[in-house]
């Protein structure tokens, strides 16, 4: 039998918090406590040397109450307005909690467009990995205050599991009001019974998926069934677990109730393959010590370029061709009338031969499959 993984072994964690859990129900208020122990866990998460992203819920729902917006269903508008004012609330809210851990926290707005558009991907991608980097919390939530529903991911459980896979993560913890994936809806039906562990999402398990979701929150576990699709198939392992106790992750990895989706690869390992399936819409040619440097595990600098070969636009897929042929293939963070300005040239150069501010690297090595 698969032993379930360990939240302490985790070395990229993303959690997902749902509106119940962070706001009441009846008065709409923040449960500031149950977000100070929530925020105990971040910390401790962070002392063992684990990255921590969060994907909050919860600015609609605090807004509302705020604006006296009541309960049941809102116009589009309304929930926009209720998140604008939610959103300074939600960022206040987990700025004072993380504080006196010495922590801060930075608040990321996405929409579902910020995924499928290659430029903005690599957009969050940096800005999340330089916050991570800064020792920073990032908060992430979808940008309700401008996001209709063509370009709404629609629910957190989704939007979780993309940033997930955007960051490399290798765990995402859904913190929701049920313990577990079951068979059928527990509430429904006595005979119900609740996986510790599913290694592969089959059609069965699919059918068992129902749509149902709490008062506060729009996620059932269908959705939390295709974020978990999502992560596994991007080599990051999924739990579910019930996360109304005061310090969720330390109940979790002391063995509370709960349900991992597994997976046997590795989140980097996933995505360096999904680069090198894809097909290159250009090229950049590099000199030996750059070819060097690559071999190492460095970035590509524009000034170990020597050549650029097609047309292709920012984020793209380019080969990367050393002096004894082909080394392997990234994502461009320029288009390729921009690369061929800066070829050749020290990143420090970079600003002044474009006319605005570029990123060092030409191709990181998180964008390259050699």
């Amino acid at each position: 039998m698969t032993q379930r993984p360990r939240i302490a072994a985790a070395r990229r964690l993303v959690i997902k918090i749902g509106s119940a859990l962070l706001v009441d129900r009846d008065s709409g208020d923040l449960r500031e406590a149950w977000l100070t122990g929530l925020a105990d866990d971040v910390a401790a998460a962070r002392a063992r040397g684990t990255d921590v992203i969060l994907v909050s819920s919860g600015s609609i729902a605090l807004g509302r109450a705020s604006l006296g917006l009541g309960t049941g269903e809102l116009p589009l508008e309304q929930a926009q307005a209720a998140a604008a004012v939610g959103q300074i609330e939600l960022a206040r809210a987990y700025r004072s909690a993380l504080a006196p851990h010495g922590i801060k926290a930075a608040q990321v707005l996405v929409t579902l467009e910020d995924s499928e558009d290659r430029r903005r991907y690599l957009n969050t991608r940096a800005t999340l990995e330089t916050l991570v980097g800064l020792s920073v919390v990032p908060i992430v939530n979808e940008n309700d205050t401008i996001a209709t529903d063509e370009i709404r991911f629609g629910d957190n459980d989704r939007l979780a599991a993309q940033v997930a896979v955007t960051v490399g993560a290798d765990q995402l913890v859904l913190l929701s009001d049920v313990d577990g994936f079951y068979t059928a809806n527990p509430s429904e039906d006595p005979t119900a019974r609740r996986y510790d562990v599913i290694e592969r999402i089959t059609p069965e398990i699919e059918a068992m998926a129902g749509d149902a979701g709490s008062g506060l929150s729009k996620g059932g576990m269908k959705t939390k069934l295709m974020a978990a699709a999502t992560a596994v198939k991007a080599g990051c392992a999924m739990v579910i677990t019930e996360g109304s106790v005061e310090r969720p992750l330390q109940a979790l990895d002391s063995g509370a109730a709960a349900t991992w989706f597994t997976t046997e690869g590795d989140p980097q390992v996933a995505r360096k393959r999904w680069i090198a399936s894809m097909k290159p819409h250009g090229a950049v040619f590099v000199d030996a010590g750059a070819a060097t440097a690559l071999a190492g595990g460095k970035s590509l600098l524009p000034a170990g370029v020597t050549s650029v070969d097609g047309s292709f636009g920012r984020g793209e897929p380019v080969e990367i061709v050393g002096p004894a042929g082909k080394l392997g293939q990234g994502l461009c963070r320029y288009t390729s009338a921009e690369a061929r300005i800066i070829a050749g040239h020290r990143s420090g150069e970079i600003d002044g031969l474009l006319g605005y501010p570029g990123r060092a690297a030409l191709v990181h090595r998180d964008d390259m499959a050699l």
